[in-house]
């Protein structure tokens, strides 16, 4: 971010497009405001946290494949790339290895200004225009794509008495292997998809009680292409509606793998209820049998990272993000702010496309005004 930093207090540098979140919708976004004529660190920046590349994928377990990676090849221009690097062909291959490989790869192929670490502390309205404020100074543009993501806001639900359990306590966020829990009585919470991996893992090693607060839904035969169309629709719907976006999984259901498999095989998807309270060495079940835990796994998924746009206002009473445009990425009452990586644009690949329809609809309204 050198060359775009203030050098006196009155100069702040003027851009057209700021991009925070240098993952896979906001690599997106800087490939399309570059085809679209838009020069880098003159016009449009990327601001990225990390300290590498490779958004979330670089902190994830190392267990995880490019399996697990559904459409990370599908970055716009990025196919060559992918195959020059061994990847496409390599399912098994580390995704915390080779996403981040791909993404350094992908953003000096296509001279994208990605700046890290740099660490957005709030955007706010001056003057028709957005005023970014970074630890590394200030930057007012005239339009923002926030590709934040998830990563950085871990759920956990409140449970009683959870601040006296003496076990220990991780997040999925968290979680790298099983080893630390070998010999363990561990309890893993949650009915997604990450539940299931860490499950399987961790159920080698130690014996595990699994915590769901609803039964596991999975889906029955092939996953079809239309199968996550209607998924993403659904989510779609209920942020154009101003609604919480909800996840993908749970409007899909698990999807066929080959980990759900294992864990199937080995009679270790057996789903117990949710516990009420925990004690300094148990949690208790509904019926107040107390169930001995050495550890817990917050298997329980992840809000947004929009703590930096706080000052705008933008949740609604339900607790929701009122969303426009054409893949519902615009902010409503707010043409020029796009969230990227929220609702429908949560995945791999609803992130590229995310940040496609984005750039087309803000380069519109800033080409309005002239």
């Amino acid at each position: 971010m050198e060359s775009i930093r203030p050098t006196q207090p009155r100069a702040i540098p003027r851009l057209d497009v700021v991009v925070i979140g240098g993952g896979q919708a906001g690599l997106s976004a800087g490939y399309y405001l570059r085809e679209a004529g838009l020069r880098p660190d003159r016009d449009f920046t990327i601001l990225d946290h990390a300290p590498e590349a490779g958004g979330a994928w670089q902190f994830r377990w190392p267990s995880l494949t490019l399996s697990t990676v559904n459409g990370v090849h599908d970055l716009p221009g990025g196919f060559g790339l992918a195959e020059s690097l061994g990847l496409e062909n390599s399912p098994e291959i580390k995704a915390a290895h080779a996403v981040p490989q791909y993404f350094h790869q992908y953003e000096a192929r296509f001279g994208l200004p990605v700046h890290r670490p740099v660490s957005v502390r709030q955007v706010s309205l001056r003057g028709g225009r957005y005023l970014v404020e970074t630890d590394r100074g200030r930057i007012s543009a005239r339009a923002v794509l926030n590709a934040t993501g998830t990563w950085d806001a871990p759920y956990r639900p409140a449970i009683t008495g959870a601040e006296r359990f003496t076990g220990l306590q991780i997040h999925a966020q968290g979680y790298r292997d099983a080893a630390p829990f070998r010999g363990m009585e561990v309890v893993v919470v949650g009915a997604g998809i990450s539940a299931i991996q860490i499950l399987e893992e961790v159920s080698q090693v130690a014996h595990c009680y699994w915590a769901t607060r609803s039964a596991p839904r999975y889906h029955e035969g092939s996953f079809l292409p239309e199968h996550g169309r209607a998924a993403v629709a659904r989510v779609e719907a209920r942020v154009r509606a101003g609604l919480p976006p909800g996840s993908l999984v749970s409007a899909t259901g698990l999807p066929p793998s080959e980990v759900l498999e294992r864990a199937r095989s080995r009679g270790v998807l057996d789903p117990k209820p949710m516990f009420t309270e925990m004690t300094e060495e148990a949690v208790i079940l509904p019926d107040g049998t107390a169930h001995r835990a050495d550890a817990v796994i917050w298997s329980t998924g992840f809000g947004n990272a929009l703590g930096h746009l706080a000052g705008l206002g933008l949740f609604n009473a339900q607790g929701g993000i009122t969303m426009t445009g054409r893949l519902a990425t615009q902010v409503e009452g707010h043409p020029r702010l796009h969230l990227l990586g929220y609702g429908p644009s949560a995945s791999t690949v609803g992130a590229t496309r995310a940040g496609r329809a984005a750039v087309r609809e803000v380069l519109a309204d800033l080409r309005r005004e002239g």
